[in-house]
């Protein structure tokens, strides 16, 4: 297969389906099972830029929200019953409210859990921000989301320029016989990595008004009022619609007004990309590779999501009474159909491995 970058919007549903995926079960095994396929398909199709470097960072921040959860069960979640394990003494501080106190196995578990989750997710999207390169994913943002666009993805460029500036700073240290660790090298290292973030942010800013960012057609009053009310209302109806699809309670809350709400969107994002005249320079294909990883993962989770009456109770396991965490032989083939792209997928080009 040649070697050539995949589009990077194949990268960010992939991630994306991966995080619902994630989003539907706090069985630990499971959330394990989507960390080790996100990890085992960065480690084979990431590139050597910059943003492939950070997934490590993601890594770590998921683990800080997994501790911070248990910590937190720990200040102010003590509860009488359950397995008790640390008997700690109870600080009341309001009425319903204190500190400490009697910390169950029960508590510590459930906090674990749902931090795991939550990591999960963000393992996923560091898993499509090392995948994938952001200033092409710019070029493929519709026309109407343009300047959205641009914001996001200089926000989602945070983290792997930190990485970048932060390793560049080190090998200079090193060479210079400096400190590398501990306390007094980070000193040393703040002070040019903000004065980086400073420079790359004034390179930015005369980038973009050198290319026209914000410029705008020529549009009449009306068609603008219009523009501006079928994207609100539009939004609005998604959504009321997603909350009447998770609510099930209402027959004409949920699908219908979500498909009326997200046609009413689309038009509003139609007239806008008008607005904005721009051109993209060598856009990126969307071959069979991008279609299969994109498959990849929407299966992964649409089998996951239909396979979720087998054994519900795997799913999310039982914390009263306490039981160890069961998988099914169904969700555990459902989530390694995302791994799929680590083999279709093309390497990146310049990449040996």
């Amino acid at each position: 297969m040649r070697s050539r970058a995949l589009h990077p919007g194949a990268w960010w549903v992939w991630a994306l389906a991966l995080a619902v995926a994630a989003s539907r079960t706090t069985n630990p095994l499971l959330l394990g099972l989507i960390i080790a396929i996100a990890g085992f398909v960065v480690a084979n199709r990431r590139s050597d830029a910059p943003w492939a470097l950070a997934f490590r960072l993601y890594a770590y921040v998921g683990a800080l929200i997994v501790a911070s959860r248990v910590l937190f069960r720990i200040l102010v979640g003590g509860e009488d019953g359950g397995h008790v394990l640390l008997a700690l003494p109870r600080i009341p501080l309001t009425a319903g409210l204190s500190l400490l106190g009697p910390t169950s196995a029960e508590a510590l578990l459930g906090g674990f859990y749902d931090g795991l989750r939550l990591a999960t997710m963000v393992v996923c999207v560091g898993a499509a921000n090392a995948l994938a390169n952001p200033k092409r994913l710019l070029k493929a943002v519709p026309g109407a989301l343009y300047e959205v666009g641009t914001a996001v993805t200089v926000a989602l460029t945070v983290a792997p320029q930190l990485v970048e500036s932060v390793q560049r700073v080190r090998r200079a240290r090193r060479l210079r016989a400096g400190r590398t660790r501990g306390l007094r090298a980070v000193k040393g290292i703040v002070v040019p990595v903000l004065e980086d973030a400073m420079d790359r942010s004034l390179r930015l800013a005369a980038a973009m008004d050198s290319r026209g960012y914000g410029r705008r057609a020529y549009l009449s009053p009306g068609v603008r009022a219009l523009i501006a009310s079928c994207v609100l209302f539009g939004l609005v109806g998604v959504c009321v619609g997603v909350y009447g699809v998770l609510d099930g309670t209402s027959s004409w809350l949920g699908v219908p007004l979500l498909a009326v709400g997200l046609a009413v969107a689309v038009v509003g994002f139609v007239l806008g990309g008008r607005r904005v005249r721009r051109t993209a320079y060598r856009p990126d294909p969307w071959g069979w590779p991008e279609t299969l990883v994109v498959l990849a993962g929407v299966a992964s989770c649409v089998s996951l999501f239909l396979f979720a009456q087998v054994d519900p109770a795997n799913l999310y396991p039982s914390l009263s009474p306490l039981r160890w965490p069961e998988v099914s032989l169904l969700h555990v083939v459902s989530l390694l159909i995302a791994v799929v792209p680590a083999f279709v997928a093309p390497r990146p080009p310049g990449v040996v491995r």
